[in-house]
């Protein structure tokens, strides 16, 4: 069919339970009827809008009875059948979600990781070019959104070349023979960087190991063929201010923490579907060897890296650039020189180009979801069009963040605005200024990043007699609940010292927000105050929700005679006490925090000591968990270390394990210090089982171990074991017959 389903959408969709227009068939009526109406309390003009509501509920059947017609625009439920018409295969996993539902709890999220839109309406295209290596990377997007190259691996495998045969054939079919027996070029230094990884370019002997292996794969075989697979994204900052490590010496990190990140490439689109990735299209590292053989693909502004200095917009020049390895900083660039080492985010200025005025870098990092502060879009942002916006940057009214507030409590008490405000930073820089928000009842507050930017929040040592922390206070100490005062803080990231409520205030939200652990980093990423809290909650009533953001311990201070438990909600989150053995939530000298916590797919790295836990779900937490109230509450489906004092558990880790097994069933990360681009995530193991005796906790119950069949933690919503699973199914499906495939994971 041509007809393009778009054209039957309508404009607006009417809320469930509404109708777009209640009084369109009133309208119909004649005014007779209507005053006539009017004078008995309307009954038929509302007989008329229930009427209409079910109108248009038919009209929206209609209508997405039409849609379901085309693979683009079909309700998820439908996906399966238009597959069946063509033979497609689901994945692995769908019929669990068909029966737990396809709406609500992150079903549909998860239905698109099982059986991808995209993957369902190329099923014919696929087949026709089954066996090809282009396919194969084409299914790494469509079923999972990884970028990834293949690469036949058989073509890697040295062989012996027979002395009689040398000199026979055309001169095209010796050097191919040639090259296959040849052996590492120790000269080429650019070869010898690919050593081991997707574009590596070498023979090798042959590996009786299978690519496919569940145990260590291989895959050098006469029939082997590997996916490389990218599951880190890029994340772009834009005009951020690098940190100055010594300004005698000129040395700065990318980092505005001042900790080493490792850049990352700039994916570029593939030009054409029969094109096999490079190093240019997946968000690969970039080593200093790449950097120095390719500049000028890489350095520059709309590029991956480019620097700035002296608030300059033209940027340092490529010739002024050389690559240099800057570990324990012993390299010295030469007069007119800046040095940049890309595998560690670190710049040297030589004497001649040493910047007067600070240095502003373009880059990109790696990290694994939408978590933190980050240029991402934020999809889930609530438009507020009652909200009046107070802009601050560059080019805008307000300079400092301080006036922009300022200026709405002028307006605020002057009736010229109502009770909601947004401060709202438009660009990636950092604000070194105390910030202190006091609040008056009704007081509605959001303190906000711009779609694309980062700003940083660095707290300093401003005052020698007090702290300086981010103080939120609530004016007056008498209130009604409704009328309390709320804030929210979305997209940034404070970094010197932590947040401070005090008074009776109603909801402090934190969203997208990085609060650093630890306050701040050192260059190997290790935390500066790693026994410093990021939020403190002091006398007050504030409703702590913290949503897809990450941040260190969070201390309670307060009456637990006379005040009711804070609520304290985390969803999609990482709680950092920077150790497992240290307090993520308490209150001073680790007593219980006077609050009750609520956990959904959050990581807790630390010890836990609450009043009570309402709920926690798909989570782990690697310290010990205790609760003065274990009478309330439920665990599910999440991780809690043994010797902890819970409420009820259903279906956590390691109970499920038994006893024999309940000491090797527990978390293993990948990295547990923040500024790293694995952070937070479990590590991939290839078994499920300790092998023997002394060997490393394996996290496969963990892996799988939520209630969808997801990762616990803060990374469930990625669904990485259900996709790796479906392209494992795919791959074992469009790979020629006989062929041994297997999955390597990059990052």
């Amino acid at each position: 069919m041509s007809a393009n389903p778009a054209d039957v959408r309508y404009e607006t969709m009417a809320p469930p339970g509404a109708s777009r227009e209640p009084d369109g068939l009133a309208a119909l009526l004649p005014r007779w009827h209507l005053l006539r109406d009017a004078e008995e309390g309307e009954p038929l003009r509302a007989l008329l809008a229930v009427i209409a509501e079910q109108l248009d509920r038919v009209r929206d059947g209609v209508a997405q009875g039409y849609e379901d017609l085309f693979v683009e625009t079909a309700a998820p439920w439908v996906l399966p059948y238009l597959g069946d018409l063509v033979g497609y295969r689901t994945l692995p996993g769908y019929e669990r979600v068909l029966t737990t539902g396809l709406h609500g709890g992150g079903r549909a999220e998860l239905a698109e990781a099982v059986a991808p839109r995209r993957d369902v309406a190329a099923t014919v295209a696929n087949r026709r070019r089954k066996g090809t290596l282009h396919l194969l990377e084409e299914i790494s997007e469509q079923v999972t959104g990884w970028p990834a190259r293949a690469v036949e691996l058989s073509r890697h495998v040295a062989h012996t070349q027979p002395v009689k045969l040398y000199g026979t054939g055309g001169a095209q079919a010796r050097a191919h023979r040639g090259a296959r027996g040849r052996l590492v070029d120790l000269r080429d230094g650019s070869a010898l960087a690919l050593l081991g990884g997707a574009f590596d370019t070498a023979a090798r002997t042959a590996d009786v190991r299978r690519a496919g292996s569940s145990r260590t794969p291989g895959g050098l075989t006469p029939a082997g063929v590997g996916l490389f697979v990218w599951r880190l994204k890029a994340y772009s900052l834009t005009s951020s201010p690098a940190y100055c490590i010594d300004r005698a010496r000129n040395l700065y990190t990318f980092s505005i923490l001042g900790n080493d990140t490792p850049l990352v490439t700039r994916p570029v689109p593939e030009p054409s579907p029969t094109h096999l990735a490079t190093v240019d299209n997946v968000p690969a590292f970039i080593t200093r060897r790449l950097l120095h053989d390719r500049m000028a693909d890489y350095y520059g502004p709309g590029k991956s890296l480019v620097i700035r200095r002296d608030g300059e917009d033209r940027p340092v020049p490529p010739s002024d650039i050389v690559v240099a390895d800057l570990s324990d900083w012993r390299y010295r660039p030469k007069r007119g020189q800046v040095a940049v080492d890309p595998e560690l985010g670190r710049i040297a200025f030589g004497s001649r180009s040493a910047p007067r005025q600070g240095v502003w870098v373009d880059h990109h990092y790696a990290f694994a979801a939408d978590m933190g502060g980050g240029e991402y879009d934020r999809d889930d942002r609530v438009p507020r069009p009652d909200a009046t916006f107070y802009r601050v940057g560059p080019g805008e009214q307000y300079r400092q963040i301080m006036d922009a507030y300022r200026a709405w409590q002028h307006d605020r008490r002057a009736d010229r605005t109502g009770p909601e405000g947004i401060i709202e930073i438009t660009h990636s820089g950092a604000y070194q200024e105390q910030l202190d928000f006091d609040l008056d009842p009704g007081d509605r507050l959001e303190l906000r990043a711009a779609e694309g930017t980062r700003p940083v929040i660095r707290l300093l040592d401003w005052y020698s007699n007090r702290p300086d922390a981010l103080n939120i206070r609530a004016v007056s100490e008498h209130c009604a609940p409704h009328e309390r005062p709320r804030i929210v803080l979305d997209g940034l990231l404070v970094a010197g010292r932590g947040i401070n409520v005090t008074g009776p205030m109603g909801a402090v939200v934190v969203r997208h927000s990085t609060l650093v652990p630890g306050w701040s980093l050192e260059p190997e990423c290790e935390p500066h105050s790693p026994e410093e809290p990021s939020i403190v909650l002091e006398r007050t009533t504030a409703c702590l929700q913290i949503e897809h953001s990450i941040l260190g311990t969070i201390e309670v201070i307060g009456d637990e005679v006379g005040e009711d438990p804070l609520g304290i909600h985390l969803r999609d989150s990482v709680l950092d006490a920077t150790g497992h053995d240290r307090e993520a939530l308490s209150a001073p000298d680790c007593r219980h925090a006077h609050a009750v916590l609520h956990l959904h797919r959050t990581t807790v790295i630390g010890e836990i000591h609450t009043h009570a836990v309402k709920i926690a779900e798909n989570s782990v937490l690697t310290g010990r968990l205790h609760v003065a109230r274990r009478g309330i509450g439920c665990l599910r489906y999440s991780y809690v270390p043994a010797g902890s004092r819970t409420p009820r558990r259903y279906r956590c880790q390691p109970d499920l394990a038994g006893p024999a097994q309940a000491s090797h069933v527990r978390p293993l990360f990948a990295s547990e210090r923040y500024g790293t681009p694995w952070y937070g995530q479990l590590a991939d193991l290839p078994h499920s089982r300790l092998r023997s005796s002394g060997g490393t906790p394996i996290a496969e119950e963990i892996r799988r171990g939520s209630d969808d069949g997801a990762e616990m933690g803060a990374f469930h919503d990625l669904h990485r074991p259900q996709r790796e699973d479906g392209l494992r199914a795919r791959l074992a499906e469009y790979t020629p017959a006989g062929t041994d495939a297997g999955i390597f994971f990059v990052t």
